[in-house]
């Protein structure tokens, strides 16, 4: 099961590497004269929208559309760790449950392997916990997919935010049109 997950895993993120790989090719059929002979080149603006629907049909795609491919393995990787986690905890519970199972039937020809090891309750109390931790995997592998689908959403969104150092903020002395004194704040962005 576990190979099975890994094995997912990589072929996920294989597939990503080969869409990231990608790129479309540039139109330089347009040359100006600007002090040295240049292209246009156009600012890449994402469309938002088209960022989140990517990031839902394939997690790290919509991060692929904004150009920021550094966040597709690490995406990956927080998959295949899901994957793991909830293939380890599914598999204790399992094991814990028909260890439970067989203590508590009152047939004496099965036995499990914890006899000596755990009473009754301790079985119940494994067995609830990792039924427990594979619920929370499930969970915060649902948080994890919700979180990169906004993260593409606000990167496409903030991909061309200015954040020059020209903006300034200057707290002055006023005279107000009714002949009252204030204090103004001043925004300058340029």
């Amino acid at each position: 099961m576990l190979k099975r997950f890994v094995f997912c895993g990589l072929l996920c993120f294989l597939c990503a590497l080969q869409v990231c790989a990608q790129t479309a090719a540039s139109d330089s059929a347009t040359i100006r004269w600007e002090g040295k002979w240049s292209t246009p080149k156009e600012r890449f603006q994402p469309i938002p929208k088209k960022a989140i629907l990517y990031s839902a049909i394939l997690p790290g795609l919509g991060q692929a559309y904004n150009r920021q491919y550094w966040k597709v393995p690490i995406i990956y990787a927080g998959m295949v760790a899901a994957f793991v986690a909830y293939d380890f905890n599914n598999s204790r519970y399992q094991i814990y449950k028909k260890a439970y199972i067989a203590r508590i039937d009152n047939n004496p020809s099965t036995s499990d392997e914890f006899v000596g090891l755990y009473t009754d309750a301790n079985l119940k109390t494994l067995q609830d916990s990792y039924k427990r931790f594979a619920d929370m995997t499930i969970l915060f592998t649902a948080v994890g997919f919700a979180i990169q689908s906004l993260d593409a959403l606000t990167s496409a969104h903030l991909k061309n935010f200015d954040v020059s150092k020209d903006i300034s903020f200057r707290i002055s002395p006023a005279v107000l049109p009714t002949g009252q004194i204030g204090i103004a704040m001043i925004f300058k962005t340029h």
